[in-house]
């Protein structure tokens, strides 16, 4: 009985004694260029994984090209995995709103196409957050914002070249010949004009300006 009594003793508190573990949600969303969206939300606190990708088409599979040229009816994509002790669903959405231009139903800044427009993907239980989120967005800019919240669609993952382009020291080619791709990642950013069209519309809440 008294091995009985220490073992269990012994169990519980080496159970009390494990660090909890992290209660992690995902947020699916389309804010054209899937680069700058991973860019911005890989410095964001509570955020412990980004992966861009592609969502809302039919067609299975499909490739950063097809996708790219308009050969398919899915969107740029971004997946951001969060703690939720850290930063909540409701955050995540509003630092999104507030880095794209919600006005812009035909892309996003010098990206055209429906590949590039925006919508919030969002599970049954996220999808009263996600309107409020947008109905709080439409309150404070003072008119209708075109951004959807979509049912959650599958999320199908881009080419390992796209994963984390930002930080990239692999070289790719440009205009400016073989450079690392965070440099031609800063080079399309700015000629984009994403961060001062993101600034004119949001002023002082723009979160990720000169991202």
């Amino acid at each position: 009985m008294r091995l009985t009594t220490l073992f269990a003793t012994l169990f519980a508190a080496f159970f009390t004694a494990l660090p909890a573990m992290a209660q992690t949600q995902t947020a699916l969303v389309a804010g054209g260029c899937f680069w700058c969206v991973e860019s911005d939300f890989r410095r964001v606190e509570g955020v412990t994984d980004v992966r861009v990708g592609f969502a809302g088409g039919s067609q299975p599979n499909p490739e950063y090209k097809a996708v790219a040229s308009g050969r398919t009816d899915h969107l740029e994509v971004t997946q951001i995995t969060f703690d939720t002790d850290q930063i909540s669903y409701r955050q995540v959405l509003d630092l999104f709103l507030r880095s794209i231009d919600p006005f812009d139903a035909g892309g996003q800044f010098c990206d055209r196409g429906m590949q590039y427009s925006t919508a919030i993907f969002a599970t049954p239980d996220q999808q009263p957050i996600a309107q409020a989120a947008i109905a709080a967005a439409e309150a404070e800019l003072g008119k209708s914002i075109v951004t959807p919240v979509r049912e959650m669609a599958q999320f199908y993952e881009a080419e390992e070249f796209h994963q984390n382009y930002a930080n990239s020291e692999e070289r790719t080619l440009t205009r400016f010949g073989w450079i690392p791709r965070k440099d031609a990642y800063k080079n399309y950013r700015e000629s984009c004009g994403r961060d001062a069209q993101v600034r004119r519309i949001w002023g002082s809440d723009a979160p990720f300006v000169g991202g």
